[in-house]
């Protein structure tokens, strides 16, 4: 194994997970659904309690394991809109919700397609805008965050490294230039702050500057 292999590895097993989100996980296995890994769910947890986010937005529920690790991190009376179009992970993700006796207040399940979701949300409204899914609508995602957000509020895109392709310039597949072109665009922003981390499949996070006075 590499030294980066083992880096990855040891910082991955280093975020332990609840028997909770374990479960969740493995619903998620059985449903075809894939998961976040435990250090991109960990880094999610920082950045809520770091914030203390009451307001945050997440775009592909799945079988809840994100929402789980993001719930640990706000504050006791935040509240987690989970947008997805598959009713089936809703299901799942709302057992995982339970199981964890996290309260019915605290989560609004809203089924639909995200890019259409999003435009009825209200401005400056959210703390946290995470990302795990629809790479190909990114570039919208990263529109309505700018609206969505509040000023230092954060946006979180999962799969940002995309299995390693998106740091080779040589490649010119389509997800991984895509995801190249997100990224440029956020960093050439005077709108926001930015960080490239290489937990689980890669997380972009982007803060929104402050406007000055």
């Amino acid at each position: 194994m590499s030294e980066k292999a083992q880096n990855w590895t040891y910082t991955e097993q280093f975020a332990l997970e609840s028997e909770v989100i374990v479960r969740a996980r493995e619903r998620g296995a059985h449903l075809g659904c894939p998961s976040i890994s435990p250090g991109t769910g960990a880094t999610l947890r920082l950045l809520a309690h770091a914030t203390q986010a009451k307001a945050v937005v997440e775009i592909g529920t799945g079988t809840g394991v994100a929402a789980l690790w993001l719930l640990e991190g706000m504050a006791p009376d935040g509240v987690l809109t989970t947008i997805d179009s598959e009713i089936e992970f809703h299901r799942a993700a709302k057992e995982a919700f339970i199981e964890a006796g996290i309260k019915p207040t605290r989560t609004r399940t809203i089924s639909g397609k995200s890019h259409e979701v999003l435009p009825r949300l209200a401005d400056a409204a959210y703390d946290i805008i995470f990302v795990g899914t629809d790479t190909a609508h990114y570039a919208n995602y990263v529109t309505q965050a700018e609206r969505l957000l509040r000023p230092g509020g954060t946006l979180v895109l999962d799969n940002a490294l995309w299995y390693g392709k998106v740091a080779d310039p040589a490649n010119r597949e389509e997800t991984p230039a895509l995801l190249r072109g997100v990224a440029r665009e956020l960093h050439e922003s005077p709108n926001w702050h930015v960080a490239l981390l290489p937990t689980g499949n890669g997380l972009l996070c982007a803060t929104r500057t402050v406007p000055a006075r």
